[in-house]
């Protein structure tokens, strides 16, 4: 224990305080500095994140019109969602989505991160070859992939010549269409999970490999029992951060399906965009928007405390 820890405050004066008043100059002055540096982005945080966050909290208590007057409703735009069965219907095709893209996201990337070792020849041309769809526009992706699902298209045309039977229509059909729109995503976003992966690899010792090896592991059991401990707090990153990104979908299946067949599609983030900006009913948007902030929030908190029975900081 420090002297400044056994410090007694003076009389009136509050811990925190005196505390701070014991601190030497020079840490002071760098916390003073580490202020000044911080201000920039903790005023972009408050003007552009926390303000928006709190207003949309405000708008989503009215019947708020674009135009027109407004009226205080308390939480009548929650209960009307929760009794809507088309939300009910974009919150299931929402978690749909997440449980089919987030597994099958991270097992590519780091599938392929894995298989591209330092013994792969080309291992440089292959990271930049798997990072171009994430560098590549959305929206230019989204309309490759439409003209590859439409019918007549280049999967409808291969199956056709080689085995002479039809594609299913992949955007106009109910069951394969959120399928559709998950490969879609996957191919755009693998890239970014797969830089991560990698970094976290080449940090694995080649010496404990090698250990293992001669001790007599196979291959699963070295990645099992030395790469897999090591590489959790990355893999807990990127599981975190497809997740909320993933519940945040909205350009792919806006532009592929515009949220059909029917509303088959529709995610939680259209649902806001179209009450907002179709139906210009901003309190019932952002009431929507709020309850995915809530989803999102919940999960992430959860992912935080579960991680402590697998992540593993002290390899």
């Amino acid at each position: 224990m420090t002297a400044t820890d056994t410090t007694e405050a003076p009389p009136g004066v509050p811990p925190d305080r005196a505390r701070r008043a014991g601190r030497p100059p020079a840490l002071r002055r760098d916390g003073r500095y580490a202020s000044v540096f911080l201000a920039p982005s903790l005023g972009g945080l408050a003007l552009f994140t926390l303000f928006p966050t709190a207003m949309a909290l405000g708008i989503s208590l009215f019947d708020w019109p674009v135009f027109g007057e407004r009226k205080f409703l308390g939480i009548e735009n929650y209960t009307q969602l929760l009794s809507d069965p088309v939300f009910r219907r974009v919150v299931l095709n929402t978690t749909l989505f997440v449980v089919l893209y987030v597994p099958l996201n991270v097992v590519v990337s780091l599938g392929l991160a894995t298989w591209l070792g330092p013994k792969i020849k080309g291992r440089q041309a292959f990271r930049v070859l798997f990072f171009i769809p994430v560098m590549t526009p959305m929206v230019a992706n989204v309309m490759v992939w439409r003209l590859l699902f439409q019918p007549g298209g280049l999967l409808d045309s291969g199956l056709q010549s080689w085995f002479g039977i039809n594609a299913p229509n992949f955007l106009g059909s109910s069951d394969w269409a959120m399928p559709a729109i998950v490969a879609m995503s996957i191919w755009q976003g693998f890239g970014y999970n797969f830089l991560v992966f990698s970094a976290a690899l080449d940090q694995v010792p080649q010496s404990q490999l090698e250990s293992a090896q001669i001790d007599g592991a196979g291959p699963f059991q070295r990645f099992r029992y030395v790469t897999w401990p090591m590489i959790t707090p990355s893999l807990f990153f990127a599981t975190t951060m497809t997740l909320i990104t993933s519940f945040q979908v909205f350009a792919q299946p806006f532009i592929l399906t515009q949220g059909g067949p029917g509303v088959s599609t529709q995610t939680i983030v259209m649902y806001v965009y179209n009450q907002g900006w179709q139906f210009l009913s901003m309190g019932l948007a952002s009431a929507a928007g709020w309850v995915l902030f809530v989803i999102i929030m919940g999960i992430t908190a959860i992912q935080f405390v579960g991680q402590r029975k697998w992540v593993n900081y002290d390899v």
